[in-house]
């Protein structure tokens, strides 16, 4: 398995992620989205696997509301926007391989490691 963690920082959900990894023994790779912009392709991968662009914007809070992509509705501007301003992504986004997953989802993660051994 090849964990690649996608965070920002201050997410409780991000050490939820981590934490179920590291209980199981499993190294992650942490990508800090803020140093490590995700490419157009990366953000099309992610959205494929969300459903949508839209379920890949934070829309929780008052900060994330102010941002522009919170309010916007066409994919291809969204995926521009986040290429802009990776910061408004939804996390953790986890990655095994070609399989993501985009918020907690320790069902998901569980197939993975069963899947893997």
């Amino acid at each position: 398995m090849n964990i690649q963690i996608y965070v920002t920082k201050g997410n409780p959900d991000v050490l939820k992620a981590e934490r179920f990894f590291k209980e199981r023994k499993i190294p992650v790779q942490r990508i800090d989205i803020k140093k490590h912009k995700p490419g157009r392709r990366e953000l099309e991968l992610f959205a494929r696997a969300a459903g949508s662009a839209r379920a890949l914007v934070d829309r929780q809070g008052m900060k994330a509301l102010e941002r522009p992509v919170a309010h916007m509705t066409d994919d291809n501007l969204i995926l521009s926007e986040l290429q802009n301003d990776p910061m408004a992504l939804l996390s953790p986004i986890v990655r095994n391989g070609q399989k993501i997953t985009v918020g907690v989802d320790e069902q998901a993660w569980l197939q993975w490691i069963k899947e893997n051994s």
